[in-house]
Order: C-alpha cells, then structure tokens, then sequence
C-alpha cells in the first residue's frame, strides 16, 4: 500500500508548515495535518519522515480510496511494514492473531482473537519504542477502513511516549478520523494554499512559463495539485494552437486539470451540485440569487461545500468557488439540458437586465433575430459602461444567435466582439472572432479590424505576431487608414519586443504620414506621440516639440487607447522630468476615464504611473496600494505579467519588504524573458539590482545592473532619466572595490545628463560620485559632496533619494571615525523614511547604527568591499566560504585579504576579529 497517486512533487511554500509539524510533534508528540486534495499534504508527510529516518524508527501507512472498502487493509499494510524481530516477543494468540491479520494461515475472518490483534499492535509498537523513538505516520487518513480505524484507536490510547503520531487528512467531506485517532487536544495544522509567488516558483521547478502564475493561482485557489494540472494543460493547448506561442487566455480547464477539479468536486453533496452549478454559471452568485433561482436550501447547501473548501459565502450572501476552475469544471460536466436549464432559471431571478439577456441567449442554442438584436444592445451598453470583456462575451453570443439570412449583422457582431476583445485584453476571445470574421466573406477593413484586435490583445507579447502583422498590412494595401493603423503596431513592437526605437521612430513616422495622406488626424496624432516617445529614449533635443504638435491634434479617443495617447506621454514626461505634482494631477484625471473606457491596459498603465509618481514623491503606502491595484487587475484581465511584476518589486523595494521585492523582480524578470519584452526585462532587472545593492550584495548587484546596461546600450538608449541606473550600477561598483570604472561610468553619464537638463539624474550621480571620492580617500570632499547633494534632494521634493543620500554620509562618516556626525546623518535618514513609510530603508538606517561605535584606526582606510570581506572572516568564514558569497574567485579573496591585514596591522584571523569587534 503506498501514498496517493497525483500529488504535486514539491514542498515549495511549505517551509513554514513542516516547522509547525515538527514543534508540534516535539511538544505534543502527535499532531494532525489537514487541508483539501492536492494541498500538498503528502509532501509535508514525506518531508517530516524523511528527516525523522536518521534518528527514529519509521512507520509509514498511506491507504488509497479503494483501501476504505477493505475490512482491516490498513491495519495488515501497517503490520507488514513491521520488522520481523518486533513480533518475535509477542505471546501465542497475539502472534496467531497477527499471523490471520497478514493472511499467513487459512483460518477465517470470522474466528479471529480480535482483542489479541488490538493488543499485539499495542506490544509492538512498545516493542519498537524499547528500542528507538518511533513516528507513526498516516496519510490519507480519509481512506481508512472502520476495523483498522477502530484497531489504531485503541492502540494509540495505550501507546508509551516514545510513540509519535502524526496524521494527515483531506478535510473534504465525511467524518473526521484524525481527532478520534490522536485523541483530544491534538494541535491541528491546516496547509495553506500557496501564494502567487510561489505558485511561480512551482511552475518554474516543472518547466511551464513563470507569467502565468498570477493567472493560475487565481484559477487554481492556492492548490498546488490543481496548480500544475492548469500550467501543463495551458502549455499542451498553445503547443496545439501555434507552437508554444503565449497569449492571455482563459486557462483551459482539460485534461489532468479538469479531472483535478473533478476529484475536488466529488467532494461535495449530490443534492449541493445544482446549487453549485447555478453559482458556477451566475456573472454574482448571492445566496439570495439561487434561492430566487429554484434552490430553497442554497444556505444549507452551500454550508456544505464550504466545508468541502470548494466555496466561501460572505456576510452579504455573497458566493465565491476557491479556486476559479472549479465553476468552469462544473459547467463543463453538465449536460446541455441541464445549463439550458440552470440559464434559464437564473434569467428570471437575476435583477440585472443585461445579465438577464445572457441567460436568456445561453438558455437556447438556435437562431433568433429578436434575441440577437436584444443581445447586440446589451453588448453596447456594456461597451458604454467599459465592461469590454462581457461585450465581446455577448457580441460573439449575438452573432450565434443572428440567423443564416442576415449575413452582413453577423459579420458587424463579430468584429464589433474582436475589437471588445482587444480593449479588454482577452486574446482568446480575440481570437476566436477573428477566425469567425476570416472564415467569412468578409471586406479588408473587416478583416484588418479583426486582426488588429489580436494583436492589441496580445499585450506585451507581440513577438510571436509577426503572421498576423504581415497579413493585416496585406488586407490593409490601398488604404492610407488601414495601413497607418497597421503600421502603428509595428512600431510600437520595434519598441517592446525587439527593444529597438530607431526602427520604432522609423516605422511611426511612416505611420504618420499614411495618417495624413488618409485625412486621420487621430492616428496621426499616435503616429507623431511614438515618434515623441522614442525622440526621449534617443536624446533627441526635438522629443517635446513633436509632442506638442501631437498634443495639438485631436486627442484619439476609442480606437488605440489612452496609453498611446499625447496626453499620457505628455504625463509620463513630467515624470521624468521629476513635475510629480504635475504628473500625479494629470493622472487623478485620466484614471476614472480610462476605467470608464473598459481598456484594461490602460487603467494599468495609470496605476502604474501613479505608483512611480508616488514612489518618487515618499508616499510609500498610497504607492503599495496602487501597486496592490495593477497586479489584481492583471491578474483579472489576463494581462501581461512583467510590467506588474515590475512595479510591485518597486513598491515593495521601497515600502515593504527587500526579499519580496528581489522575488517580485525575479518574477518579472522570467515573464519579461518568457515574452521577448527588452522595455520591462530590463526594469525588472534595474529592481532586482537595486535591492541586491541595499542589501550589501554589491557584486550581485554589479551583475545584475551590468545587464541592464548592456540591454540599454541594445536599446540604443540616450536619456538617462528614463531608468536611473546609472548611479545605482556606480555605487554599486564603489562597494564592490571599483571606483575608478565607477568615476569613469559617472563622467560618461554626466554629460548627457547635464545637456539635457536631467537634474534629478545627475544628483543621483552626485551621491555616487561622493561614495566614489571617499572610497579614493577623499573623504572631505565626498562629505561636501553628499550634504549638497541632500540638500538639492530636498529641494526636488525627492525626499526617499534624499534619505538614501544622507544613509551614504553616515557611511562615509563612519568609516573616518566622525561619530558624531555619522549619528545625526543616521537619525536624519531615519526620519525621512520613518516619514515616507519606507520600512525596509529605516530598517536598514537602524541596522547601521551600531557601526557608530569605536574602530580600530585602520577601519577607516577600508574600502566596502574589503569591509565586507573582514567582517565575513572575522565570522568564521573560510577563503572558500567567503569567495562564494560575494561571488568573487578564492585568489581574489586571498590578495583582498593580504590588503585588509596590511592596513589593519594584524597577522591572523583572530586579531582580524577582534580589531573588527565593535563594527
């Protein structure tokens, strides 16, 4: 008898759990594991085994669901694990009794000494305890038979201390078996579901693509089981489809995930699954709604499958499945009569009208005109309320309603249907209307309308789009319009997926003028905002004056959205130019218009603004809480991952916490590969970088920075106001024992800089240029340096770089011995990040405190790298050891080392440790 099949082969996340396990066991000496199917509970159990085989002895049982309906199965699978020498001692009937029980004589169930059984399990595992501590472990516990249940009950009363238990099992319907088992008082331990970070984590160790975690978790609610069934579905389908190539669907709920979902499901009440599936096929399930809908008892019902962990019921009656496939399974098992039936019971209980019409048209499956119009008018009423993915949803349902003689509203549905699509960002439904349009006599325009909704709604993937790009400029040949729309998209992917802005500048200005040669003042005006967009990235000095002549055109309203916008470059202009105020009342107008709109890139790409604004400004918190915004809305809409990795590793970074923001980064970073996205590859990686810098792991962050120099050098990028790298990769080389490629990184920043006006970029270059002074041992000018540097902070209103500034003088102060002063630059840091709500900035302001107490003369002659290297040493860390932390060669430990001694007058490790006891 062995564990259940199917589990999910990892222990990500579950580090905390299997500590909880084992204080538990070490406290109480028995302890219960619980948590739905496909939890992980299995992994926690072989963990805690595994490490408890180098000191104990072992029982493993871990009965299967056919083992229920077995008399005794469990309890002859358990003995039979037993070592032979246990049973030697037992007296005659225990031992015959066993003997039955392990089918080694032919005598009958029915005669069997059935107290003799109980009470040789009893000696047996005293036996065993004689000898060395033994753990009990049982898994599945669900799946015991009653006569074993009953036979453990009682030995596990009579068990001696030495006798640890730990039982693990599905909480899922049926009684418990655990509680009676391990008796009363028993710590309970529930496996949480696993987070989206590490639901990334899970799908990295099994090769599926990291930017479908926000996606999978949602669908999967934390399962891990269920988590890796929906990832290796999704990847079975796009290979199918087009090779592998990444879209923002749905996540198809098939194969090994629907039959998951299917075992999840099981779990719950016959007489509960058509309550389920009205709520499963409800737009807002109430409990309210289901009782109007035909189901009296939904309460009770419903109580029911919470039990089962499949669904949560708010205070308000609301209903929400825990993980998003179960209600997707649910439809899918149903037959058509019974959704037909489902739809048309909710048709009359839902108060909604247009919610109303839907199931009203997904009730029947034949042609009716009257519906079909009914439907296309709820459609533009969702379009005019900015639900673009419902209108779609209702605009493919029309033209499947429309009937065969009206071929030309068919046609109009359907690219009405693709084009909502694109503004939600829903690729599947995209998609699925433009094959429908292509397979149809449809006009160019139609057919260029269609695909270019698949390439809006492709996001940041458009590598993979080249077809669909290649076959609109076709259908496009003859009109300026058309081909200026087309033409629009190339340019922007020149930009994102290629990270090339002279082809993108190139292709926009073609772009343009198409634009004018057809009389569209609107696409001409996107034309002129990209062309703007790239003269930034390029430090072309015209940039503003070709903005200002897009801003003089018509702003565009529905077709392309408000982030291609002259307004929204206009914006994001002033926030390069550190005109936060500006920015940030710009964009408090345009985030409830855009929401109005339905264009989900859009409401993201203001949020993301207005988190970067308030970032810059100090304001930690209302930035996490914009952050918090675009990553649930990418999570919902299907959107691109990385940029909202991005900006939460940001926010956290600088309001949260530095290890969540290096896993947020490294999220963003895997997303941005996974989708060829050079512009947000290298943002993810500058976030990575700077935590790895404020973490003192200065040649990790050497690395990692060097990198995003190395793509901005690809990108032909100019302007160094866009992604302020540039300080960060020199402060990071000073403590990584490297100033002069420091200094001379700084002299080709600044005059660029300078030239264009970048006056925020070249006070972060200032503050590096001050830690560079003083690793050459200019320390009086680097402290002048950093004080005017903190004040031009201030007079920036960039009050986080101004801690950050006054963070490096008390640094530099330190290390020539000024205690003082290093005491009030700390508590003035302190106070700018107390004040920004920066918690991992003050923490670090606090943590470096201590280091203002007395050092050894020589202390101060160290540069940071060789600081960090004494310290490690002087902790007990080998040449080896040390190398390999920050990632240097042994040799180069060993000369570095020969250098601390020399300026610190000592011969061995032990005097390195003491000279450095008070740093």
């Amino acid at each position: 008898m062995v564990a259940a099949t199917g589990h999910a082969d990892t222990t990500v996340g579950q580090g905390e759990i299997i500590e909880a396990v084992d204080r538990a066991l070490t406290t109480h000496g028995r302890a219960i594991l619980t948590g739905p199917a496909g939890a992980g509970k299995s992994e926690v159990v072989r963990a805690i085994a595994a490490a408890a085989e180098r000191r104990e002895t072992v029982l493993r049982l871990a009965p299967e669901a056919a083992d229920q309906w077995i008399p005794e199965a469990s309890a002859a699978a358990l003995l039979a694990s037993v070592p032979c020498a246990a049973l030697e001692r037992l007296a005659g009937p225990q031992r015959t009794a066993i003997a039955q029980l392990r089918r080694e004589t032919d005598e009958p169930r029915a005669g069997r000494d059935h107290v003799a059984l109980r009470l040789a399990l009893v000696e047996v595992l005293r036996t065993l305890a004689a000898r060395t501590p033994v753990l009990l472990v049982l898994d599945n516990a669900q799946w015991l038979d009653a006569e074993s249940t009953d036979l453990l009950r009682f030995a596990l009363r009579l068990t001696p201390p030495r006798v640890r238990v730990l039982v693990a099992e599905c909480v899922q319907g049926g009684a418990p078996v655990a509680g009676p088992l391990c008796g009363p008082g028993t710590p309970e331990i529930r496996v949480p579901p696993l987070g989206a970070e590490e639901i990334a984590e899970l799908l990295v160790r099994h090769g599926l693509p990291a930017r479908l975690a926000g996606r999978i978790h949602q669908a999967s609610g934390g399962n891990p089981r269920l988590a890796l069934a929906l990832g290796h579905s999704l990847a079975e389908a796009a290979g199918a489809r087009d090779g592998g190539a990444h879209h923002a669907d749905t996540l198809p709920v098939s194969g090994q995930a629907r039959e998951v979902a299917r075992r999840l499901l099981a779990e719950a009440p016959a007489r509960a699954r058509r309550t389920l599936l009205l709520a499963a096929l409800a737009a807002r399930p109430t409990t309210a709604l289901l009782r109007r809908a035909g189901r009296p008892d939904a309460e009770a019902e419903l109580a029911e499958a919470e039990r089962a962990a499949l669904v949560t019921v708010g205070e308000d009656g609301a209903v929400r499945f825990t993980a998003g496939a179960l209600p997707t399974a649910l439809a899918a098992d149903a037959g058509w009569p019974e959704r037909a039936a489902a739809h048309a019971a909710l048709a009359a209980a839902v108060g909604d009208p247009i919610q109303a019409v839907r199931h009203r048209a997904l009730a029947v499956d034949t042609p009716d005109e009257w519906l079909a119009a009914e439907i296309t008018e709820a459609a533009a009423a969702c379009r005019r309320r900015g639900q673009r993915a419902l209108a779609a949803e209702l605009g493919l349902l029309a033209a499947e309603r429309t009937p065969v003689n009206r071929p030309g509203e068919e046609l109009a549905r359907l690219v009405a249907a693709a084009e909502d699509a694109g503004w939600a960002g829903r690729a599947d439904l995209a998609r699925r209307a433009t094959r429908a349009v292509l397979a149809r006599d449809a006009s160019p325009a139609d057919r260029v309308r269609a695909r270019l909704a698949v390439i809006d709604a492709a996001g940041q993937a458009l590598a993979d789009l080249d077809e669909t790009f290649a076959c609109a400029m076709d259908d496009a040949a003859g009109d300026p319009s058309l081909q200026a729309a087309v033409q629009l998209r190339i340019a922007w992917k020149y930009n994102l997926s290629d990270g090339d802005p002279v082809r993108s500048r190139d292709a926009a200005a073609e772009a343009g003028a198409l634009a004018a040669t057809g009389g569209d003042q609107v696409a001409e005006a996107l034309a002129l905002t990209v062309r703007a967009r790239m003269g930034r990235i390029l430090g072309d000095p015209d940039a503003e004056e070709i903005l200002a002549r897009a801003l003089a055109l018509p702003a565009p309203e529905v077709p392309l959205g408000m982030r291609n916008a002259p307004q929204f470059l206009a914006v994001r202009h002033a926030l390069f130019d550190d005109r936060l105020g500006d920015a940030r009342r710009q964009l408090l107008v345009l985030l409830p218009a855009v929401q109005r709109t339905g264009s989900s890139e859009d409401v993201f790409e203001v949020l993301r603004s207005l988190t970067e604004v308030e970032l810059r400004r100090g304001r930690c918190a209302t930035a996490s809480a914009h952050a918090r915004r675009a990553v649930e809305l990418t999570i919902e809409a299907g959107l691109s991952p990385g940029p909202a990795w991005y900006i939460a590793a940001m926010a956290e970074a600088t309001g949260g916490s530095f290890a969540r923001a290096a896993g947020y980064a490294r999220r963003g970073i895997q997303s941005s590969e996974e989708e060829h996205d050079q512009v947000f590859l290298s943002r993810g990686l500058y976030a990575l970088g700077l935590v790895e810098l404020a973490t003192g792991e200065a040649a990790k962050a050497v690395a990692t920075l060097r990198r995003v120099a190395e793509l901005e050098a690809a990108q032909q990028v100019v302007d160094p106001s866009i992604l302020r790298w540039h300080g960060e990769l020199a402060e990071a080389l000073v403590a990584a024992d490297a100033p002069d490629e420091a200094a001379r990184l700084l002299d080709c920043v600044r005059g660029t800089a300078v030239a264009l006006g970048r006056t925020g970029v070249v006070a972060a270059l200032d503050r590096a240029q001050g830690l560079c002074l003083s690793a050459r041992g200019d320390a009086d000018a680097a402290v002048a340096l950093l004080e005017a540097t903190a004040d031009r902070f201030s007079e920036l209103e960039l009050s986080l770089e101004r801690g950050r500034t006054l963070l490096a003088l008390a640094r530099v102060e330190r290390r020539r011995r000024r205690r003082a002063p290093a005491r009030a630059a700390l508590r003035a840091a302190a106070d700018v990040f107390d004040w920004a709500g920066a918690k991992p900035w003050l923490d670090l302001a606090r943590e470096t405190a201590p280091e203002t107490a007395v050092l050894h003369p020589g202390v101060a002659a160290l540069t940071e790298a060789e600081t960090r290297l004494a310290l490690l040493v002087s902790q007990g860390a080998s040449n080896q050891e040390a190398a390999a932390k920050l990632f240097l060669s042994v040799k180069t430990v060993e000369s570095r080392l020969t250098r601390i001694y020399q300026k610190l007058d000592v011969r061995s490790r032990a005097q390195l440790a003491t000279a450095l006891r008070n740093l």
